[in-house]
């Protein structure tokens, strides 16, 4: 007997995707952070139904919530984690999904009992593929976002200078007038300090001159002073050494 159709509406039907972030791809290697993605179950009969999620790769994975029971017309978000391994593109084929589902009794207080005791017949299943986006997918589109927020700060760099150069054209006549003023100025306070510096120099050089002139001057006599005094000493000597020998020899 054939089983009857999901009364449960799933979104997505038929894929799981789980979508690699760039940034943990590139440092660490594809699935190195747990990776999310959102399963949705809407109830559209009047009815409850009770549900049960279940996966071929159990330690891949965690589900919350993975059983429970969804009022008519109401739905519930699952949350379907992927944990972090390493990847294997072999393994990606055995990953799979199965909503199971079946009506709720209208006095049920044990689901756990409700479906230890439910026929094949009452139960309803549907099967989702897992599907993996790997880096080089994100990369063309981060590629893509660098490329368009290069392109856009190189735009706003173009139009700030465009917006300097407007700014500097806009200077008008009084600035610049004021601004030659001041160079001028500047230049003649400069040419004033070297003139200064210049005659501070050659007075300097006439004061040294004069020095050695007068220098030049007082040694000829000094030097003839010296010369007399030289003259008389010897003179002295000469005189006291005949009256010393004319003196021995009277007394002799």
């Amino acid at each position: 007997m054939a089983r009857p159709e999901q009364a449960l509406l799933l979104e997505p039907q038929h894929e799981l995707k789980f979508r690699v972030a760039i940034l943990s791809s590139f440092f660490t290697g594809p699935f190195s952070d747990v990776v999310t993605t959102n399963l949705k179950l809407s109830n559209p009969t009047d009815r409850n139904v009770c549900f049960k999620v279940k996966t071929t790769a159990p330690r891949r994975y965690c589900v919350r919530p993975n059983s429970g029971i969804i009022d008519a017309g109401t739905s519930i978000n699952v949350s379907v984690m992927l944990q972090p391994f390493d990847y294997d593109p072999n393994e990606k084929s055995k990953h799979k999904f199965m909503v199971q589902s079946m009506l709720a009794p209208p006095d049920m207080t044990d689901m756990e009992g409700v479906w230890k005791e439910a026929k094949p017949e009452d139960l309803m299943d549907s099967k989702l593929r897992c599907v993996f986006e790997m880096p080089v997918e994100n990369e063309k589109t981060h590629d893509m976002e660098s490329n368009k927020m290069m392109s856009s700060s190189l735009l706003k760099s173009e139009s700030s200078s465009l917006q300097t150069k407007s700014m500097s054209s806009t200077l008008d006549d009084g600035e610049v007038k004021k601004i030659m003023e001041e160079c001028k100025r500047l230049q003649m306070e400069a040419q004033r300090l070297r003139e200064e510096n210049k005659q501070i120099r050659e007075d300097d050089g006439l004061r040294m001159r004069k020095s050695n002139m007068m220098s030049s001057q007082h040694s000829p006599v000094s030097m003839k002073k010296e010369e007399g005094l030289s003259a008389r000493t010897v003179a002295l000597i000469m005189l006291f050494f005949v009256v010393g020998v004319i003196v021995g020899k009277l007394v002799l």
